[in-house]
């Protein structure tokens, strides 16, 4: 496992509303994620995980704080370029607790629709789908419809789709929530596998305490803190 640092944050502070509205989320968070660790965020519902989540991933602003992504410092009491889509497209996928996956495309065109997008060539994003989904076992699936596969299935896809961008961080929203015991096991153990062999930090936000066991370090909020038990 890496001791490079993926996600380091210092006195990261998230609060919405004023006055009488005010809503204290998260305090004085400080925390290193390194490469290679597959991280549990876990807390009560409503304490703030997606927020936090989000925050790591550059789609919702701190109010204060410090925070580097690899060894570029990404936040100091703003925001340090106004390309925080770039900084996601680069550095980071995201998996949800829903697959998300486009009906109406077929398994490899789900896959490369984003890096093409970006104006990655046709040959090259298709080449990289084809590993991706090679490596989760399901390079047969390619031309089904997401409505043909099973629900671990459209997960691996889901997986295999934020690889897609070759990230340094993978947040993961409740990715087991839809799905039974087993298939939920064999998901976390591929994330695992995936920090593991491309180097990734992955931050896996679950209320499934059985998939605690399969993790690195377990990251609970707690009193608007941010605390490793």
């Amino acid at each position: 496992m890496s001791t490079e640092q993926a996600i380091k944050v210092e006195n990261l502070n998230k609060s919405f509303g004023k006055g009488d509205a005010f809503v204290d989320v998260i305090r004085d968070a400080n925390f290193t994620i390194n490469k290679g660790e597959l991280v549990a965020l876990i807390a009560p519902s409503g304490a703030g995980k997606t927020t936090l989540l989000m925050m790591l991933g550059c789609v919702d602003e701190p109010n204060s704080g410090t925070m580097w992504l690899g060894d570029e410092k990404v936040y100091k009491n703003k925001w340090l370029t106004k390309e925080t889509r770039k900084i996601r497209r680069e550095k980071i996928g995201f998996i949800f607790q829903a697959h998300y996956l486009i009906p109406f495309l077929n398994i490899i065109d789900n896959l490369t629709l984003l890096p093409q997008a970006n104006k990655v060539k046709d040959a090259d994003s298709k080449a990289k789908a084809r590993e991706l989904l090679n490596y989760f076992d399901i390079a047969e699936k390619e031309k089904a419809m997401p409505s043909q596969l099973s629900g671990g299935q459209n997960q691996r896809v889901a997986i295999a789709r934020a690889l897609m961008n070759n990230p340094q961080i993978i947040l993961a929203d409740e990715p087991t929530a839809a799905l039974d015991m087993n298939r939920s096991v064999d998901v976390v153990k591929m994330l695992k596998k995936i920090a593991l062999e491309q180097d990734v930090a992955i931050v896996m936000v679950t209320h499934d305490d059985r998939m605690l066991e399969y993790c690195d370090k377990i990251m609970k909020i707690e009193d608007k803190r941010v605390i490793f038990i």
